[in-house]
């Protein structure tokens, strides 16, 4: 393909691209397939000779997009934001026709000096402590872009592993540090993001998984405490994570607790994870939730999330940058070079090489101004709270989280199996895609407002399929009535096992592996299925059908499983 021909096709794919966004809300949200589909589809081997690309954008048009989850749906509300928009993709083009490899500033100087300023601007436009800049006269800080917050937790362990293992040497070198891994632990709660397990696991270091308090919060005492126990055993506490916007609820932990319990442990390296909701903080009103953060470490957000900015892009700030190229600096002859005090990337992170990520951020901020991302951030949040209103006008149905950005946690007034089949029957519709979590020991569906032009229509009539989701599902469980209010369609069918667990993301598994399970300290992600146990699902199949054998509407025992007050902890 020469230039003249990327021209041609170059415009057809944008397009394309133009009119899937403009039609975007005419696909299904889902598909339905199962693995191994599209090996169905396409050919075993690749051509012999080339393809003309007319074809190609047909078999995109046919196998690929009716088979993809469309995160930038409007009726998409799964998860968190994709982060997505036209300047984001107009400057990741650009990176990728550029083709920079910016591992140090001598491979792509404007790359490396680009992605230090945009970072700054990134920093005092969510008003970050001043430490966190390359700009600040007295401090030795700084931001980069990771690809994931993932990789940002990662790294800013290992800087912190390497710091404490240094102190617990002192000027024993010839110990290897592997000796002192298992006198180090690391801390965070139990709604913490799965990626701090992954990098406990990598950095082979001991992870305290502690409780939260009744509302999911992670508090000063609770780390206290468990810091204290392990003083005692003669451990090194060297890692704590507090979250701003947890997986599950979009939870605000207490950083001014918990970073004042971080700085009477010099070994600790405490470390903010706000991958979703650090964003919100471009708000004023919304920076109430980061104080404390002047006592951290490192924080990372991504601007992939709620900034409009597409993955991958995640940013990361340290309050001591030389911390970082310590534990991670490699420094072969062949990248080196004599532009001494200029920033090598590398030593930043686990990759060498780096896209030039820096100039989609730089043109979504360009683009949209402060002003207009706070303008499609506050709108989010105005969403959340009108669905908010109205799952709180019917009866039926509670919210089960403190709704503070674009996430709202809701359920109906039943027993958990219910809400799995309400999920079910919404997700397998594909006119919707959500998704699941467990809070305050309860299932509940997850409703995230995540388009871009999202508007207060798109909200009511979700909440209007969703009140006829929820009367099909009570309607399948109740014998054709829905809180004594007759239905005059046909009584919809329960749906099968299979499809009830695959739309609702759960995984039965038999008592005694839910119990081993369970047993250890494991974290959520969001998009891992919640495990429920196969055995009381199907004692209560058994006690359903007794009943209607029985002539009864429900047996006496079964009270307590549909009309316990929903406020309870237990859970299946």
């Amino acid at each position: 393909m020469n230039a003249e021909e990327f021209r041609v096709y170059g415009k057809q794919m944008i397009d394309y691209i133009c009119d899937y966004g403009n039609t975007i809300e005419e696909r299904d949200v889902a598909p339905t397939v199962d693995p191994g589909f599209l090996r169905q589809l396409l050919p075993d081997e690749a051509p012999q000779k080339g393809e003309d690309f007319k074809r190609m954008l047909e078999d995109v048009e046919h196998n690929i997009m009716p088979n993809m989850v469309h995160w930038n749906h409007p009726r998409f509300f799964a998860y968190f934001p994709s982060g997505n928009s036209y300047p984001s993709i107009l400057g990741d083009m650009l990176s990728s026709a550029i083709g920079s490899i910016g591992f140090s500033w001598a491979s792509s100087p404007a790359a490396t000096e680009l992605e230090a300023i945009v970072l700054d601007w990134y920093a005092k436009a969510l008003d970050l402590p001043a430490f966190f800049r390359t700009d600040y006269a007295y401090g030795s800080g700084g931001g980069v872009l990771q690809g994931s917050a993932s990789e940002g937790v990662l790294v800013c362990m290992m800087a912190a592993r390497a710091r404490a293992i240094k102190a617990l040497k002192g000027d024993n070198h010839e110990v290897h540090d592997s000796v002192y891994l298992p006198q180090l632990v690391a801390y965070a709660s139990k709604e913490a993001h799965s990626s701090i397990e992954k990098a406990a696991k990598m950095a082979i270091v001991q992870l305290r998984v502690l409780e939260t308090d009744s509302h999911g919060v992670f508090r000063g005492k609770t780390l206290q405490e468990a810091i204290e126990r392990d003083l005692e055993r003669g451990l090194t506490p060297f890692f704590v994570v507090a979250t701003v916007g947890t997986t599950s609820a979009c939870v605000f932990d207490n950083l001014v607790e918990i970073g004042e319990v971080c700085k009477k442990v010099p070994s600790i390296w405490f470390h903010v994870d706000g991958a979703y909701a650090g964003n919100s903080f471009i708000l004023p009103e919304m920076r109430r939730f980061k104080n404390g953060l002047e006592h951290a470490d490192s924080f990372n957000t991504n601007p992939n999330k709620l900034l409009l900015t597409n993955f991958d892009c995640s940013a990361m700030w340290v309050k001591d940058v030389k911390l970082l190229t310590t534990a991670l600096a490699v420094d072969p002859l062949y990248l080196q070079h004599d532009h001494r005090g200029a920033v090598d990337f590398r030593h930043y992170g686990i990759a060498l090489s780096r896209r030039f990520r820096a100039l989609k951020l730089w043109f979504v901020f360009r683009t949209y101004g402060i002003i207009g991302l706070q303008r499609y951030i506050r709108n989010h949040i105005a969403l959340a709270k009108r669905f908010e209103s109205l799952v709180m006008l019917d009866d039926r149905f509670e919210v089960r989280n403190d709704v503070n950005l674009g996430l709202v946690c809701f359920r109906l007034k039943r027993h958990d199996c219910i809400n799995r089949d309400l999920l079910a029957r919404i997700n397998h519709s594909k006119k919707f895609h959500m998704t699941p979590a467990m809070v305050g020991g309860k299932y509940i569906i997850r409703f995230c407002v995540t388009y871009e032009h999202a508007t207060p229509e798109h909200i009511d009539y979700a909440w209007e399929e969703i009140k006829n989701f929820a009367e099909e599902t009570l309607a399948a469980e109740d014998g054709g009535k829905v809180d004594k209010q007759p239905i005059s369609k046909k009584v919809p069918k329960k749906l099968t096992r299979s499809m009830s667990t695959r739309f609702s993301f759960t995984r039965s598994v038999s008592r005694e592996i839910y119990e081993r399970q369970n047993s250890r300290s494991q974290l959520t992600d969001g998009a891992t299925p919640i495990v429920i146990i196969d055995t009381d699902e199907i004692l209560q199949n058994l006690q359903r059908a007794s009943s209607r054998v029985n002539g009864s509407d429900r047996p006496s025992n079964q009270v307590e499983l549909y009309e316990t007050d929903s406020t309870d902890e237990a859970s299946n």
